[in-house]
């Protein structure tokens, strides 16, 4: 018996230069987003509730960022103290005075802070940051504090990989959403906040600047860190991302949230960093960046074609009744309205980015 070759492009042997090159940069493309998925994305699933309460734990991750802000400072003033000796006494291992005193002006400059807390908080290997291994790793006092959905429940269903990276679900302040925002405030806030820096150096306005940041978050989530790794563009990153920024720059300076003026956490006073009397680090360090931006339910994603529509039919069949059962007060309207106020971070445009192909409990679960 005789075999006829085939094409593995097109294995009924038509001949089409430009399908069979379609057909090798798709498979290419799928490659490599199988070797990038794992890689660099995180995703979350929001739209499964815990089946029981999550405990709050906002006040113990606080306290986990006030211990690390709090050795950045002072590992910043004991370098400030050895480079004043060798100013004051020419010591040994020291450079010359020219050298000694710009090596203290980046000290007691405001990027040395952000970097130092950047370097017990937010780094580490892509997306494995310190603080984002701590929360998925730590036993809280408060339990259940982590809840993870069933594959069989979960939204990434289609995407295995994506479930297998999936970060679970917290609750701080209230507020419910995956530990990968953690990764995301500390690690791309301080990605952020140096583009924002830059940008400042060379001469452009505090607008230009932010969005000069901003842009940088939106092409990454539509790359490596988001849909072309994942299938997945999520608002709730780049929400996170821009509180990040605004977190390290409120190290060093009084910004607003909202309505509320933050008086800075650490100032320079008689050449060394200060903690800020005035303000009460567990209320004011990390608790004003927190919100409902972060929830991925709240805040929608977009997706990849194929991906959505197995998304929205998973929540249809798996999450709705649940959503009813734990919300019944709560009508289409509100969550509307609530989704609507996430599109701004307390008025200022971090990047989202509308589409008309959302998945929201508003019009997956009250749908006619």
């Amino acid at each position: 018996m005789r075999f006829r070759k085939t094409n593995l492009i097109n294995p009924v042997g038509i001949s089409n230069t430009k399908a069979d090159l379609s057909g090798v940069l798709i498979i290419l493309l799928l490659c490599f987003v199988l070797l990038l998925q794992p890689i660099l994305a995180f995703e979350t699933d929001q739209f499964n509730l815990p089946p029981q309460p999550l405990a709050d734990i906002g006040d113990e991750v606080s306290d986990y960022a006030e211990e690390n802000v709090r050795e950045a400072v002072e590992k910043v003033n004991s370098d400030i103290v050895i480079h004043q000796k060798c100013l004051e006494s020419r010591t040994k291992n020291c450079t010359s005075a020219e050298k000694e005193r710009a090596e203290l002006a980046v000290l007691r400059s405001e990027e040395a802070v952000a970097r130092e807390v950047y370097n017990l908080l937010g780094a580490g290997t892509i997306p494995y940051t310190k603080s984002g291994t701590w929360i998925n790793s730590h036993e809280f006092k408060n339990q259940p504090a982590r809840y993870k959905t069933d594959y069989k429940d979960s939204i990434f269903r289609l995407m295995p990989f994506d479930f297998l990276t999936i970060s679970p679900t917290v609750n701080l302040y209230g507020t419910q959403f995956g530990t990968d925002k953690i990764a995301h405030i500390f690690q791309q806030g301080y990605a952020y906040y140096k583009k924002y820096n830059n940008g400042i150096e060379k001469k452009l306005t505090e607008i230009e600047s932010v969005k000069k940041a901003v842009k940088w978050g939106k092409t990454s989530e539509n790359t490596y860190y988001g849909l072309l790794a994942s299938g997945v563009y999520s608002n709730a990153d780049l929400a996170a991302n821009y509180a990040g920024m605004r977190f390290y720059q409120g190290l060093t300076h009084e910004i607003k949230i909202g309505e509320t003026m933050r008086p800075p956490i650490v100032q320079i006073k008689d050449g060394f960093w200060k903690f800020n009397e005035s303000v009460i680090l567990r209320e004011s360090l990390l608790k004003p960046f927190i919100s409902n931006h972060f929830n991925e339910a709240y805040n929608p994603s977009k997706y990849l074609i194929g991906l959505r529509s197995s998304v929205r039919r998973i929540v249809r069949e798996k999450s709705c009744k649940e959503w009813r059962r734990q919300n019944p007060d709560l009508t289409p309207e509100d969550y509307k309205n609530i989704s609507q106020k996430l599109k701004l971070w307390h008025g200022e445009n971090y990047g989202f980015s509308a589409s008309k192909h959302f998945i929201t409990i508003a019009d997956t679960c009250f749908d006619k």
